[in-house]
């Protein structure tokens, strides 16, 4: 047990909390926003600096996190205000050493991967994005100068779906006191954050002074999510520890608006010099460029650390220069510079008595030059606060709760494993020829990044079986692994091209009603509800057409999930999103033919066709999802697009048998 240091007052505010998220990046962010659409779950969200992000920090989307972004309803502000990453040059020593030359070209991201590709921006745009959808959905603000003191989990009471077994005491801070140190420099930096450049205490000194505390309260939570960084205090309270390895690499940042000669300048590049290091160059929004800038010559203290008081940015760019010569770099502007020592690591577990959960870099690190840091923890809280939402509202079972640290571990050990090969080729030393063993192949380095684009766009990740993901479990599987297995199994080969585990994946449909083609992922919100897909095949056939008309009327009756798991008070909109795509001619089918639990009414907006559009083509939905346009199939998608069940349209039996094993029946 967790014991709270009670503040030693005569009146200590005391309150309860459904949900409390500590820290307001962008894995908190999209924590906020998802709960946002649980309605009658109350959320804060707390963050010890000041909120005053103008610079710096993570900057790259990937396609899958678009995705995402897409279902919250923002993709599109995002799409706009960004560059976008489409090629990527690679430059390596010329023949002479002592400069480099450009030696390739590919697609920063494969072709047909996803709808989107890789775009750029500074993070403050995203969280200023996810501000503005909290305010449009009433969600939780952010309460800034606000961090946790003390934490206290009762572990009689974290089985009671009622409870609030977490008790934490919050410190509210003078704004002064939260602002982020500079380190004597005039230029704004994030050496005060830089990952394993700081030990886990020294972060938080400054803040633990009386003198900087304003003020006290207790809040009783029902679940904490800690969303605190790489140096998270809440993971430091429940005795978790960061497990991986430390490089010697040391890589400095600057993000400038730069005057060069370099003919690439606004390309995604990986520059290999032959003895002064590499360098990789991301255009951002505007005339901003950054520069992750490989640094040799560091100054460190007898244990080994970095002084960080001693890196510049003209340290930084003379390391730089040095590197792209014969090119000349310089700078008009600089808006934000920093340091890191490269280091993989995972935390040894994800949640304690699933009530408290370490997400985002709090339970991961690696090197930010794939593009995955802010991408994977917006991923982590995206997989994790659907189910957090859905159990305070007694909706999900807490037993599902495991999934989060059972999916996200996998998806971290695989990040770790993917970004030490990445990293060991991008800082070593190039290869002088192919007799030298010692240094990285450049052909090799190139081969790598080609194939790493499946795993950096986010959209390959395979969630095992569970309780959750209707699939074989893995052949070697845990016997410690706390997870629920799967009651039932898919019928995988119904739907080849819809990976049971994998996010569902968007193509080209068509409104029945008015002819507008649609991508289906779009038709997908994250608005906290289940899809049933119904692949209704051809209708015109009688067969056909009475196998739908089975399936709606067990969708019609009072026991089935449609109806046993949905409360009272979401009758409206439901628990469960009906879709249909069918096959026929769309000029040959009305949409009245349709069973009304496909087509509730004043509904146009739940029957769509596999068919030509009149402007944009044909989407071949059938083909692509790899399902037979005859026949059909059924499809459930969890809240988060993650297929959990493929099977035969007669197959109701397995979808009740589903549900029955991770939702909670609903009082009438």
């Amino acid at each position: 047990m967790l014991t709270a240091q009670v503040p030693k007052t005569k009146e200590v505010q005391t309150s309860d909390c459904d949900v409390l998220i500590v820290g307001a990046g962008p894995a908190g962010y999209m924590a906020a926003a998802w709960l946002a659409r649980h309605k009658g779950v109350k959320v804060r969200i707390v963050e010890k600096r000041d909120g005053k992000i103008f610079a710096g920090q993570a900057d790259g989307l990937q396609c899958r996190t678009l995705e995402v972004l897409q279902s919250f309803g923002f993709a599109d502000r995002a799409w706009k205000d960004a560059n976008h990453m489409l090629e990527i040059c690679f430059w390596n020593p010329d023949e002479s050493g002592k400069g480099v030359v450009r030696t390739g070209r590919i697609p920063d991201m494969s072709p047909g991967l996803s709808r989107f590709q890789q775009i750029v921006l500074h993070q403050g745009w995203v969280e200023g994005y996810f501000k503005d959808n909290l305010k449009k959905y009433g969600g939780a603000q952010v309460e800034f100068s606000t961090m946790p003191e003390s934490m206290e989990i009762d572990e009689s009471k974290v089985d009671d779906n009622d409870a609030y077994p977490v008790k934490v005491v919050l410190r509210h801070l003078k704004e002064e006191a939260s602002a982020p140190e500079q380190f004597g420099h005039e230029v704004l930096n994030g050496l005060f954050r830089s990952t394993n450049l700081v030990t886990t205490a020294e972060e938080d000194n400054a803040l633990a002074e009386d003198t900087a505390k304003e003020s006290t309260e207790i809040v009783n939570c029902k679940y904490v999510l800690g969303c605190d960084g790489a140096h998270s205090w809440v993971r430091r309270q429940l005795g978790f520890e960061m497990l991986g390895e430390h490089t010697d690499y040391v890589w400095g940042v600057l993000d400038i608006v730069p005057i060069t000669d370099f003919p690439d300048i606004r390309n995604r590049c990986a520059i290999h010099s032959a003895n002064s290091g590499s360098v990789m160059v991301i255009p951002r929004e505007g005339a901003l460029v950054r520069f992750y800038i490989q640094l040799s010559e560091v100054e460190r203290d007898a244990e080994g650390r970095v002084n960080r008081a001693k890196i510049t940015p003209e340290m930084i760019l003379k390391a730089c220069q040095k590197i792209m010569a014969p090119y000349t770099i310089t700078y008009e502007e600089i808006q934000w510079f920093t340091a890191y020592q490269i280091g993989q690591r995972v935390v040894d577990d994800f949640s304690s008595h699933n009530r408290v959960f370490i997400t985002g870099d709090a339970a991961h690190t690696h090197s930010p030059k794939a593009g995955q840091g802010m991408n994977t923890s917006m991923m982590d809280t995206y997989n994790l606060a659907w189910k957090v939402g859905a159990a305070c509202q007694g909706i999900l079972d807490r037993s599902a709760l495991s999934t989060y640290g059972y999916e996200r571990s996998a998806v971290a050990h695989d990040l770790i494993n993917f970004d030490r090969k990445f990293a060991k080729l991008f800082s070593g030393k190039p290869a002088t020829d192919a007799a030298d063993e010692a240094g990285v192949s450049m052909e090799e380095f190139k081969k790598v990044f080609e194939k790493s684009h499946l795993f950096a766009s986010g959209v390959s990740i395979d969630y095992k079986a569970s309780n959750l993901i209707a699939k074989p479990a893995p052949e070697t599987e845990d016997p410690h692994n706390p997870v629920k297995p799967a009651v039932v199994e898919s019928k995988q080969s119904l739907a080849t091209g819809i990976p049971v585990g994998q996010r569902f994946n968007s193509f080209q449909v068509m409104n029945q009603s008015d002819s507008r083609p649609w991508q289906f992922q779009d038709l997908m919100k994250s608005d906290s509800r289940w899809r049933v897909t119904v692949f209704a095949g051809d209708v015109r056939d009688a067969e056909q057409k009475a196998r739908i008309e089975k399936l709606a009327a067990h969708l019609d009756k009072p026991d089935s999930f449609i109806h046993k798991y949905t409360p009272a008070d979401r009758k409206r909109d439901g628990l469960f999103h009906v879709l249909t795509i069918h096959s026929a001619p769309r000029v040959e089918v009305e949409l009245h033919d349709f069973p009304t639990a496909l087509r509730p009414q004043h509904d146009y907006w739940s029957v769509y066709v596999d068919d030509m559009s009149h402007h944009e083509g044909h989407g071949h939905a059938y083909k692509n999802y790899g399902v037979d346009p005859k026949r059909g199939c059924l499809v459930i998608s969890r809240p988060d697009q993650y297929v959990s069940l493929v099977c035969e349209l007669e197959d109701t039996d397995l979808v009740e048998k589903f549900f029955a094993a991770c939702l909670i029946p609903q009082k009438k």
